[in-house]
């Protein structure tokens, strides 16, 4: 390796042609990293104080040992985002410029001669930088001044059209651009491909500008150390359709979640988005995936990118299964996805008709928004579905996911019909996704779907806070009350193509008026137009009605009694004849008790879902499994933490390493409370074996 500093344009100038190499990631730089480098150099140019500004390295590859000399085309490792954008910057000052010379060098014919063209060659030799596909035709027509291509850069175009704004207003006083462009410099770090590693010095770079995403990361990783006719091959087979497929767009927004996803199938564990690279590493060099076959691997990684961009961005031509999948979409569910992923490709394996795969799509959602209705925190998730296809039997795979879905302990619960009809008629539904929910029931087993987007949501009661006295009439003395009780749950909304029309009109109104309740198409507003008023009443009885439909919308499991025979049902836990009465030292009126009491309501307030069960010797707190165990003892009461002792943060020291010592319990950690005054630093030590147990670091 050898460096050293200098000058931006004379090291354009002397420099016969930058590759972007096909492992590289596209043009990156949006608006934030541009209008940072503009302003350096507009502050730089307009400040004569200042001698230089630096703007970080250019790290390439040479065939030998030294800085540029020949006409050798150099392999950028590390600079594209500056020199593509130096680039658009330098072609929008040429075309302000013209014939002009206003300063010394900068024309537009020096501008592009020097740093953007090689003259005297022909083809893609005349262009100074070469960029990776899916950019590089923009570029060239930019700079070549030509039409740009039907399927041009997003990023290229569009920063190219800022900078041109940006000359633009500068009107006349464009020295402090062309000075600040003088001023610029750099560290010019060559490699010699014998001795250097290149990824290696790629991934110790400390360099300004975007951070790469870990999908560019993992491209890098993979094809970088091969020789560049293999290199191509395998970017044109695999690489470059994954891009197509997402689009310039979506792959920059989901390429590293469906990274996550798909390590996730392949590893069964979830890797924080942050370190999908390092773990897709790890995968890939593990005893069983080392990277001897890159091309099987990237095949099998195309083959699942072609899955995720049909289930997560609308490119299923099946109608069914898009449809199903529009609606997961809808709900935010990205934790299904590594579930989802395993299914479609047992289904394109014909281990999964279309038939189970879309009645499984359905199960997945109702599962998810019935939770949703029933307020359960949504924080085991990514665990419930990253594990979940274990326990499907590709023999009887609706049947094995029902079974498991009712096998879930409470914490993971598929809420029960009783459970979701009544959440479902209180619950506040206006700010959870009503344009979804509403969709969901008006269009159910409809052959002819209603065009659910041309309509609005619709109070039937107001929101207004100042009723009308009609409205005020109808609902009685409690009116303030019933609005504010009902006014966003499910009987009182529907949707309407007449919003503006209904405003606050009383309800008599809003039935008969032209597009009324009466005439309306929508099986939301059935029975509507026969009802003389509108109150709590009414929103009860439309709300149970609505209600009893929801629970055949988003069904739940259930299996007949011959497949529950072959899939045995775990029960729930408590269900044992132990109670507080029998433990000794948790008798009324003792130490014991009333230090139990205080930590009892605690830890049960940690999470709706924490259950409590009394055995014989301890009392075990759950949420999907113990996650603290209480012993009650004579002044004091022994707590168990079911986690490692090496994992606990316990600055005062007072948690135990009990692991391989005989006791009652579950977990590694003991943890005595003996008075009150510690209880606030104990919980914190509680929380953090609930928090491991549930997995809440997997959304960071």
């Amino acid at each position: 390796m050898k460096a050293t500093e200098a000058n931006l344009l004379s090291f354009l100038r002397r420099s016969p042609q930058f590759i972007i190499p096909i492992y590289q990631r596209t043009y990156s730089w949006t608006e934030p990293q541009c209008r940072q480098l503009w302003d350096d150099i507009i502050r730089t140019g307009s400040d004569d104080t200042i001698a230089g500004h630096f703007i970080g390295s250019i790290v390439y590859i040479e065939r030998g040992l030294y800085q540029v000399s020949s006409q050798t085309p150099l392999l950028v490792i590390d600079g594209q985002q500056r020199l593509t954008t130096i680039s658009l910057i330098i072609e929008a000052l040429a075309r302000r410029l013209g014939d002009g010379e206003p300063i010394e060098g900068f024309s537009a014919r020096k501008l592009r001669n020097y740093y953007l063209l090689n003259p005297d060659e022909d083809g893609e030799k005349r262009y100074k930088l070469l960029l990776t596909e899916t950019d590089e035709q923009t570029l060239l027509a930019i700079i070549g001044q030509d039409n740009l291509p039907e399927a041009s850069s997003i990023r290229v175009r569009g920063n190219f059209e800022t900078f041109e704004q940006k000359v633009k207003e500068l009107g006349e006083n464009i020295g402090p651009l062309c000075k600040g462009l003088e001023k610029l410099m750099l560290v010019d770090i060559s490699l010699d491909r014998t001795y250097d590693n290149p990824q290696l010095i790629f991934e110790s770079m400390n360099s300004t500008g975007l951070e790469l995403s870990q999908a560019d990361l993992i491209r890098n990783f993979v094809l970088m150390g091969l020789e560049p006719d293999r290199q191509e091959k395998l970017y044109n087979a695999y690489w470059r359709p994954m891009e197509q497929a997402f689009g310039q767009d979506a792959y920059s927004r989901h390429f590293d979640g469906f990274m996550r996803h798909y390590l996730t199938i392949k590893t069964g564990m979830i890797p924080k988005i942050g370190q999908v690279y390092e773990e897709f590493k790890s995968f890939s060099q593990s005893k069983d995936h080392a990277l001897v076959d890159v091309d099987t691997l990237l095949a099998d990684l195309h083959i699942f990118a072609n899955y995720y961009c049909a289930i997560a961005l609308g490119k299923e031509p099946e109608p069914r299964l898009a449809g199903a999948f529009r609606d997961i979409q809808e709900l935010k569910v990205d934790t299904a996805y590594p579930l989802i992923l395993e299914m479609y490709d047992d289904y394109r394996k014909n281990k999964l008709s279309v038939n189970d795969f879309v009645d499984g799509m359905r199960y997945i959602e109702s599962y998810v928004f019935r939770r949703a209705v029933c307020s359960i925190p949504t924080n085991s998730l990514n665990n419930t579905f990253a594990t979940f296809g274990r326990a499907l039997k590709k023999d009887r795979y609706i049947d094995s996911m029902l079974a498991h879905f009712l096998q879930m302990p409470s914490y993971r619960r598929f809420p029960n019909d009783e459970e979701f009809s009544r959440e479902i008629q209180v619950k506040n539904l206006y700010n959870n996704r009503a344009s979804y929910w509403l969709r969901r029931l008006e269009n159910h087993d409809r052959k002819e779907p209603v065009p659910v987007q041309e309509y609005t949501v619709e109070h039937i009661l107001p929101q207004n806070e100042n009723l009308s006295k009609a409205w005020q009439d109808s609902l009685g003395e409690d009116w303030r009350n019933i609005q504010q009780t009902w006014l966003h749950t499910l009987g009182n909304l529907t949707l309407t193509g007449y919003n503006a029309e209904y405003g606050d009109k009383s309800f008599v109104e809003k039935r008969d008026i032209k597009g009324g309740f009466k005439e309306s198409p929508l099986r939301l507003n059935e029975g509507l137009g026969d009802l003389d008023k509108w109150d709590e009443n009414a929103i009860r009885v439309r709300a149970k009605r609505l209600a009893e439909k929801a629970t055949t919308v988003w069904k739940g499991p259930y299996l007949g009694n011959d497949t529950q025979r072959t899939y045995p049902l775990v029960s729930e836990a408590g269900t044992n004849e132990y109670t507080i009465e029998d433990h000794r030292y948790l008798a009324e009126g003792s130490h014991t008790r009333h230090i139990f009491e205080e930590f009892r309501r605690e830890v049960l307030a940690i999470d709706p879902c924490v259950s409590e069960e009394f055995l014989k010797q301890y009392v075990a707190y759950k949420a999907e499994t113990n996650f603290v165990d209480v012993v009650p003892q004579a002044t004091r009461v022994s707590l168990t933490l079911n986690m490692g002792f090496h994992e606990l943060h316990d600055p005062k020291g007072i948690g135990r390493d009990v692991t391989g010592i005989g006791r009652w319990g579950n977990g590694d950690v003991e943890v005595i409370l003996a008075g009150l005054e510690d209880l606030p630093y104990v919980m914190g030590l509680v929380r953090q074996a609930y928090e491991r147990q549930i997995g809440s670091e997997a959304f960071q």
